[in-house]
């Protein structure tokens, strides 16, 4: 089952959610000191965007909880950038890369 899910929310918005403290990666997420929480996805967003897509800085709203990320935004731009988080969430060897690299840019997670 795929943990992120694009739900329309409104004629022109559209949410990116993900359930959180259930995924493959958790144990990874924190035996490197973070919280597997909604705002700890946020910082991995906002990590991926920064790297990875910075042409889409600015165009995402965040309003996770503990237990879901959810991101909002042009469901063009969420759809393009839906395949870039699966791996992280999916992946332990990916998500401690992406911390390492992040930590190592003096990133700080808000979890």
């Amino acid at each position: 089952m795929d943990p992120l899910n694009l739900i329309d929310t409104a004629p022109d918005d559209v949410a990116l959610t993900m359930y959180t403290g259930e995924l493959v990666v958790d144990a990874m997420v924190r035996k490197l000191g973070h919280e597997p929480n909604g705002t700890f996805w946020d910082g991995v967003a906002e990590w991926l965007v920064e790297t990875e897509a910075p042409t889409l800085e600015g165009r995402f709203d965040y309003d996770s909880e503990g237990g879901m990320f959810c991101a909002y935004g042009d469901r063009a731009d969420l759809e393009a950038r839906l395949s870039e988080p699966l791996p992280v969430v999916t992946d332990p060897k990916r998500v401690r890369s992406l911390i390492k690299a992040a930590e190592d840019a003096d990133f700080e997670f808000d979890d």
